[in-house]
């Protein structure tokens, strides 16, 4: 189905979540454009107009699981906003993912049934994660478990 409501998400494919929300959007109908963060990775004004319009800090943005950022020494309270971002250009995978950007706004979709408010129209329910968990119930509302969301947490 082709429209005028764009979806970009900056995905990478190895990612559960990611996986998850790039087929709620394909099951709403959408063709998105996929952006493998990883391949072509970020340059700055776009990490940093990203950010903003999600609302979040090179901090709340770090992936800190399954990432060198321990390492790295990233997770040290002295660590800067402009280091952290300098770490990440260097290395994307530091940045949690996926992140959605549609008219409604841009958001870091952890967990993945927080695209849904990013979207015009939502996939036929029942729908279902990877794992089976329920997001959709057969009538297409949120199911009770993707009800209890408190919002994106960059360590997840």
């Amino acid at each position: 189905m082709t429209d005028h409501f764009p979806v970009v998400i900056h995905h990478n494919p190895d990612c559960g979540t990611s996986r998850n929300v790039l087929a709620i959007i394909e099951a709403a109908g959408y063709e998105p454009t996929i952006i493998d963060y990883l391949t072509l990775g970020w340059v700055r004004p776009q990490l940093l107009a990203l950010f903003a319009a999600a609302g979040l800090t090179p901090r709340t943005a770090l992936r800190d699981s399954k990432t060198p950022a321990r390492e790295m020494g990233l997770l040290e309270p002295s660590v800067t906003d402009d280091d952290l971002l300098s770490a990440m250009l260097a290395n994307p995978v530091l940045v949690n993912r996926p992140i959605v950007a549609t008219p409604k706004g841009v958001r870091l979709c952890r967990p993945s049934e927080s695209v849904l408010d990013l979207l015009e129209r939502w996939p036929p329910g029942p729908f279902a994660r990877e794992d089976g968990s329920l997001i959709l119930d057969a009538a297409g509302r949120k199911a009770p478990q993707a009800n209890s969301w408190r919002g994106p947490s960059a360590s997840s």
